[in-house]
């Protein structure tokens, strides 16, 4: 009797790994595929689309009317690859045994994924860092710093080595 009140007990742990095409999202990819992860492990995928900016036009001047169908479409595109790319690397390094989902999300990056984790119910976040310094990052802000300051579960941040 006491054996199956400790199974009943081990939970599920749940793993969101958020990328975004990078050679840093790559080395977040390759940190979690590396690790033995306890059984009933489950990880989810996943990546942010950005709605484009929209730029102010006078009005003789303006993009074409497909351009953000078109910005949308390839932004769609890539966030899928980087997916998809993830994804073969997580199943070939740790087998089919693991059960890995993809998806994505549409919004600002930040903001997504903490939503994500919290919806889900993700015990552990994994992103890339870019390492960005000084204004650079000022300007484009951090995602990992935002993810690791308002995340309500654990965050694991992984630096990208210098090449």
């Amino acid at each position: 009797m006491r054996a199956s009140a400790l199974s009943e007990e081990v939970s599920i742990m749940k793993i969101l790994l958020a990328v975004d095409g990078s050679e840093c999202s790559d080395a977040a990819v390759r940190e979690v595929a590396g690790r033995p992860w306890p059984a009933g492990t489950e990880m989810k995928v996943i990546s942010v689309v950005e709605p484009p900016p929209l730029m102010a036009m006078p009005d003789t001047w303006g993009p074409p009317t497909d351009y953000y169908d078109a910005l949308e479409k390839s932004a769609q595109g890539q966030a899928a690859g980087s997916i998809d790319k993830a994804m073969v690397t997580l199943r070939s390094r740790m087998g089919q045994d693991l059960p890995v989902t993809g998806e994505t999300l549409r919004g600002l990056p930040k903001e997504s994924i903490l939503h994500e984790a919290e919806k889900w119910g993700a015990d552990l976040i994994v992103v890339g860092s870019h390492g960005y310094r000084g204004l650079t990052r000022l300007w484009l802000g951090s995602v990992s710093h935002a993810v690791a300051s308002h995340a309500k579960c654990s965050v694991e941040i992984v630096r990208c080595r210098a090449v």
